[in-house]
């Protein structure tokens, strides 16, 4: 009798080293040649067991490929650059690319992503909240690294995802701060002062968003149908390297050593001194001579939703007309440094209005019209949601001109004010109880009441 195994059954044995050993068939690997697993242990019980939890993840399929898994640094440089970005916008790739050289390879990118363990995700998360990160940082690494991980679970890369076994740090959503509407009316009276005032007049009245509306553009601008078809926006995007060699491109702005303590260089930088350049460094595209996919371009909003037109109030419709007429004379003014770009908001020279630009200009009229300081959000999108909501406008109605894809995101934006609670509180309290007659005092005098008044005159006596 043959003392061979039958096929795909493991074998389990003690080597002359001492050590039990334990060899399972999975199959066959790309080559052809058999695919057999090495497992080993100091006990026959544990030999045993590792073979057996190796063989239910080969009848389940859920098996891990053969050969050496990636580091953490080595899996998220291949899934940033071949798959999240055939799917991700140009800004979310870049943030997804900050996060992962800032905090996920420094943190845990020399780890085999099949030997990465929760404790090794939770030290780094508590590391980065003791570094002052925000709670809401955080969370967005750990969204970042468990899709990564997910994507390498799905093609059998490891066995599990162990971002899942991790619970993030808690995010308190940040309260929305819309202006009232004697702020709102504050704001378009110091913004009135300005060349830009119908670009405030949008973002507070309307809800856009900052890209949006410096991304509008005259071709989808309908005013004979009342309508704005947001199909465009403006971002400023990260510059790309054109050539070869971008290290070497950038060698001149290579810094491999922390500053010098106290820094002369960066001492107006608001987030500190940057951090060095890690071994390899190919960034400082800015500088190269062929860079590329970067600085404001004009993008597609993130969902079909957010490219729904809106229609333009009827009173905007005369401004906007005039505007567009003083911009034809802008244009023959400045021609021949006039830059075609069809921009609704344009500079001198006809390119699209900076987005910093822009957010100073917001923080300075709050400064003049005298309001606290707050979010460019808060002061445009939240204003005009919550400010349809006190005028009566259904919420489902709402939706549709902030073009939201739930209702349950549009509810996070509305805020209620305190004026419009007390008065549905006292409509509440007239429904349940009815106010309390007033009481009169009666000079009708009866006999039974003069009788009572006489006894108490012969008491007194």
């Amino acid at each position: 009798m043959s003392p061979r195994n039958p096929n795909m059954e493991s074998s389990v044995y003690e080597g002359r080293d001492g050590w039990w050993h334990g060899r399972v068939t999975m199959g066959v690997k790309n080559d052809g040649s058999p695919d057999r697993r090495h497992r080993r242990g100091k006990t026959e019980s544990e030999v045993r067991r590792k073979v057996r939890d190796l063989e239910k993840l080969r009848d389940a399929g859920r098996a891990p490929k053969a050969g050496r898994a990636p580091t953490v640094e080595a899996w998220m440089t291949t899934y940033l650059s071949t798959i999240a970005s055939l799917k991700l916008k140009p800004r979310s790739l870049d943030d997804y690319w900050s996060k992962t050289r800032n905090d996920i390879i420094p943190g845990v990118g020399r780890h085999r992503i099949d030997k990465l363990a929760p404790e090794h995700l939770e030290r780094m998360y508590a590391d980065m909240l003791r570094e002052g990160h925000a709670p809401s940082h955080v969370l967005k690494v750990h969204r970042i690294l468990s899709r990564a991980l997910k994507i390498a679970n799905r093609r059998r890369l490891i066995v599990e995802n162990v971002a899942t076994l991790v619970d993030p740090p808690t995010v308190d959503e940040t309260e929305a701060n819309p202006f009232t509407m004697e702020e709102a009316k504050a704001f378009l009276l110091a913004a009135a002062e300005r060349p830009t005032f119908l670009r405030w007049i949008i973002g507070v009245g309307m809800g856009f968003r900052q890209g949006e509306t410096l991304g509008l553009r005259w071709k989808y601008v309908d005013l004979d149908a009342e309508l704005f078809h947001p199909h465009w926006q403006l971002q400023r995007l990260t510059w790309k390297h054109g050539c070869k060699d971008p290290r070497a491109c950038g060698s001149r702005l290579h810094r491999f050593d922390p500053c010098s303590s106290p820094c002369r260089v960066h001492k107006g930088y608001t987030r500190g001194c940057p951090a060095p350049c890690p071994k390899g460094c190919t960034r400082h595209a800015s500088a190269c001579p062929e860079r590329q996919g970067g600085g404001l371009v004009f993008t597609r909003p993130k969902t079909k939703k957010s490219r729904n037109p809106v229609p333009i109030p009827p009173p905007f419709i005369p401004y906007l007309e005039a505007h567009k007429e003083a911009q034809k004379a802008a244009r023959v003014a400045a021609d021949p440094l006039w830059e075609d770009h069809d921009a609704v908001f344009a500079r001198a020279d006809g390119r699209p209005l900076d987005p910093r630009a822009d957010w100073q200009e917001f923080k300075d009229l709050l400064a003049e019209s005298g309001i606290s300081d707050r979010r460019l959000y808060d002061g445009s999108r939240h204003t005009a949601g919550t400010i349809l909501n006190e005028l009566g406008v259904d919420m489902p109605t709402i939706m549709e001109i902030l073009r939201h894809t739930q209702i349950s995101q549009t509810r996070r934006y509305v805020k209620g004010r305190s004026t419009l609670s007390k008065e549905a509180m006292r409509l509440m309290g007239d429904a349940f109880l009815s106010a309390p007659e007033p009481t009169t005092e009666t000079r009708t005098e009866t006999a039974s009441s003069r009788t009572e008044r006489a006894k108490r005159r012969r008491r007194i006596r």
